[in-house]
């Protein structure tokens, strides 16, 4: 399957329901082998990827359920997700974003436990059957956060174009002890981000969410 990067790009989107269809090995191996070619200041290529299949993906889910089951507190955040205040025009798509989203699940703004229930499919990968962690190392800065960011998006799109979805969650960020006990990572490393990878189930309702108009993001400056 081969997409045009347009369409890659605009049929990119956060995936919540997946069948459980294998990707194969082979696959995964050649979008993250393109995926290498992201862009990094000075070529520090500052991402440290973790792919999770097979009995191990079983294992993590298993634990990470267990721990949503029982109320267990999340792990103390490495970084912060969302400035404490969001000012406009970033709190008003915030908000947009949640309506949308727990809208198409028919869950009301007060629901909390129905919230809460939509959210733990976070952690099951939303059925996925395969799933990467992206770590980045503790002493990096801002610039190289980006590069991290760079590189996610293009396995994303490159992804697309396999014929595969895919659904980044920093989610995973607050149950990351439960991800290092199945990868054992370095301890200089911080867990950025999971991405649940796999075939869309195509039964599964979704909203599509909006995009800010042009002219309130981009500027052009024209002689």
């Amino acid at each position: 399957m081969i997409l045009d990067v347009y369409e890659a790009v605009t049929s990119r989107r956060a995936v919540r329901g997946f069948t459980d269809r294998p990707v194969p090995r082979q696959v995964l191996e050649r979008v993250l082998s393109a995926a290498a070619w992201a862009p990094s200041g000075s070529n520090l290529q500052p991402w440290r990827a973790y792919v999770v299949t097979g009995g191990p993906l079983t294992e993590l889910k298993k634990r990470a359920g267990e721990r949503v089951a029982s109320g267990d507190p999340w792990d103390e955040r490495e970084y912060e997700m969302y400035p404490p205040a969001l000012k406009s025009p970033y709190h008003e798509r915030r908000s947009a974003f949640g309506h949308e989203r727990y809208s198409a699940l028919g869950i009301e703004r007060e629901d909390w436990e129905a919230r809460q229930r939509a959210a733990a499919a976070n952690w099951d990968c939303f059925g996925a059957p395969a799933a990467l962690f992206c770590y980045i190392d503790r002493d990096m800065g801002r610039p190289q956060w980006s590069d991290v960011g760079m590189y996610l998006q293009t396995v994303m799109l490159l992804l697309r174009a396999e014929g595969l979805h895919s659904c980044p969650q920093m989610a995973w960020s607050v149950y990351r002890r439960t991800v290092a006990e199945i990868l054992s990572p370095p301890d200089e490393l911080i867990l950025f981000c999971g991405m649940s990878i796999g075939f869309e189930d195509v039964t599964v309702d979704y909203a599509r969410t909006g995009r800010a108009p042009l002219d309130e993001t981009v500027t052009f400056v024209e002689g």
